[in-house]
């Protein structure tokens, strides 16, 4: 068994397996976190996903996803503030400490618009959260996104919005795909301090073929992965690392081999080893 120390996996990032598979090859290889996405709640209920965690000793580390915030009518505003309601739940009910929030946005609105209302609406899912005690973990996304997954897009921006809506059930989830190339990033992250409540890693490729699903190993690319780790553990954060892969090619190869190289991946390229815990 490969030693791995505060490692966490996305169940997306072993897409071909499902909840039970998952973790059971995790707990196997001496995984103990999981970022569940909600697909893999499906076809049982809570208390069956959380029993399943339990039993295999795995702890979930984040809920993904909530967010997509602006609409064009209120009706679709409520909706998901109704959606991002029910994640909020369905985190409490596995042991989430957080729902990870891809904010949104609207190409038919102003990037001010799609703001706004990316505000209001992690503003109103606030109460819920506080009376549940899950935060709320805005994920900054590369700007290529911002047309229609996420008008915020810097660690900075996190900031700015977490200084607006106060810190207590509000927080970040780095991911050092989105904010590798960020000029001020050194300078935010320490800014953050312990508002950053995940960290995410996977790696740049270059050339990038599909800006959603080309996605690498750590080491396969050009992030400096141990380096922002040093930052964001600099800043406050030792929460559990999570790997969270977007990959067609990595999905469309044997799953077990792959796994297999994400846990040496995981050793070689994020693990620093005076830092274990």
């Amino acid at each position: 068994m490969i030693a791995v120390h505060r490692l966490a996996i996305h169940t997306i990032t072993t897409k071909q397996w499902d909840l039970p598979t998952a973790v059971r090859k995790y707990c196997a290889a001496g995984v103990t976190g999981v970022g569940v996405w909600r697909q893999w709640l499906e076809g049982r209920t809570l208390a069956e996903s959380k029993s399943l965690l339990d039993d295999h000793g795995l702890a979930a580390v984040s809920l993904v996803r909530g967010g997509f915030f602006p609409g064009i009518s209120e009706s679709e505003r409520q909706a998901a503030l109704d959606d991002n309601r029910r994640a909020l739940d369905e985190a409490a009910a596995i042991g989430a400490p957080q729902v990870v929030l891809v904010c949104g946005a609207k190409p038919e609105l102003s990037l001010a618009t799609n703001r706004r209302q990316i505000a209001d609406g992690i503003a109103a899912c606030i109460d819920h959260a506080a009376a549940l005690g899950v935060k709320l973990a805005i994920e900054p996304l590369h700007p290529m996104y911002a047309d229609c997954r996420s008008a915020i897009n810097t660690l900075g921006q996190c900031n700015d919005l977490i200084d607006q809506l106060g810190d207590a059930h509000v927080g970040i989830a780095a991911d050092v795909y989105h904010i590798w190339w960020d000029p001020q990033l050194e300078a935010e992250i320490r800014r953050a301090g312990k508002r950053i409540i995940g960290f995410h890693v996977c790696d740049w490729l270059t050339p990038t073929t599909d800006f959603l699903n080309d996605r690498g190993l750590m080491g396969e690319g050009c992030i400096d992965i141990k380096g922002i780790r040093a930052m964001v553990e600099g800043a406050g954060f030792n929460g559990p690392i999570e790997v969270e892969i977007f990959s067609n090619r990595h999905w469309s190869r044997d799953p077990d081999e792959f796994f297999q190289d994400i846990l040496t991946a995981y050793q070689e390229h994020v693990e620093i080893m005076d830092r274990r815990s």
